[in-house]
């Protein structure tokens, strides 16, 4: 990813208390209403979540901005990649905002588009007239999911995993999935696909830290990136849980460590888990393993249920926390003096190939 460079805002914004600030908000809000979008994204903290028009996760977000076609502004609540697919999905009429630059995504920032590039001529070289078909998960930045395009390739989200695998190898012999390995591995997994032919592709390593034979006969090669939120969740936290509430419901998002996936009653997407939850009986027993501002909201939601984060720790999503009231406040009144700060643009280029692997993503 770019380095991005966050202007600093001032004391204006940033020592005004957090009452007055909500106010400023939805004053500006109200005034913008007729061209202004405000996208939030579940990991968002409440002050900001609440001001949010659509809410969901990153995809359904940016299709939502693209379906706004009669909106100026796109103010997303997400993170940098969110916001770059946004752009690439929007007219060229449309301004997609982040309010705080440095809200980033780590996992997104383990796959850089030339470190890829290299893994990739490696991995040709290796197997030779085999036929591999690149996989991003949406987490990713958009010069990933331009390389994906043009070689046949699809993006993927954490609902459509499986199914995109699978179309992947209706089209070629091998799949190079990244960034993260966790999601692949489950997917790998649901599928049935041995463990002896999935491999992790070690960033920096030459061949990965595999040798030829193994990336041969390897059906699934895995990036070794993953969520730095979703790796807190251990195995000894379910097995807590069980001996705790031995009628405990499991549920997980799919970015966890395959021993965890395992061990859950459930796993899915963010909307999955929501579903899920929202849509169990009265008075179950909940213990979920996700960012903790969406176990929050869910345990809200629910008065009726009884809903615990799954690790005994707080896992908040730290860059996705930069989205700050007072930063929301920032863009929104520059926009109400027709100043456009903290616009994400993706390249013409980079934008036409990363929008082939998209649209091919919402034709399987």
């Amino acid at each position: 990813m770019e380095l991005l460079q966050q202007i600093d805002i001032g004391p204006e914004y940033l020592e005004e208390g957090e009452d007055l600030v909500l106010e400023r908000i939805a004053e500006v809000k109200k005034e913008l209403s007729e061209k202004l979008l405000i996208l939030g994204h579940h990991y968002q903290q409440e002050s900001v979540f609440q001001f949010a028009d659509v809410t969901g996760d990153s995809l359904k977000l940016a299709k939502k901005a693209a379906e706004s076609k009669d909106k100026q502004y796109i103010v997303f609540c997400g993170v940098h990649f969110m916001a770059e697919s946004a752009d690439i999905l929007t007219s060229d009429k449309q301004i997609v905002v982040l309010p705080d630059l440095r809200a980033g995504c780590p996992m997104a920032d383990m796959a850089s588009a030339d470190d890829v590039e290299w893994a990739w001529q490696e991995l040709e070289e290796v197997t030779g007239g085999s036929r591999i078909i690149p996989i991003t998960y949406v987490n990713s930045s958009a010069k990933i999911k331009a390389f994906v395009g043009p070689k046949g390739g699809s993006v993927c989200t954490s609902s459509n995993a499986e199914r995109v695998l699978s179309w992947a190898f209706s089209q070629g012999d091998k799949v190079f999935f990244f960034p993260d390995e966790h999601l692949g591995r489950n997917s790998a997994y649901a599928l049935g696909i041995p463990e002896n032919e999935v491999v992790v592709w070690k960033r920096g390593k030459r061949l990965g830290n595999n040798d030829p034979e193994q990336l041969k006969k390897a059906k699934v090669i895995l990036w070794d990136g993953y969520c730095t939120v979703h790796m807190q969740f251990k195995a000894s936290h379910v097995t807590m849980w069980r001996e705790k509430e031995p009628d405990i419901r499991i549920i997980v998002h799919p970015e966890c460590r395959h021993e965890v996936v395992k061990l859950a009653d459930h796993y899915g997407s963010t909307e999955s888990i929501i579903q899920t939850v929202n849509n169990s009986p009265g008075a179950s027993k909940w213990a979920i393993g996700t960012e903790i501002n969406l176990v929050n909201r869910l345990n809200k939601q629910n008065p009726d249920k009884e809903i615990h984060s799954l690790s005994p720790f707080q896992c908040l999503c730290s860059t996705m926390y930069r989205i700050k009231p007072s930063y929301l406040l920032w863009v929104l009144e520059n926009l109400k003096h027709g100043r456009i700060v903290n616009q994400i643009t993706v390249d013409p280029e980079t934008a036409s190939f990363a929008k082939i692997a998209l649209d091919r993503m919402l034709k399987i």
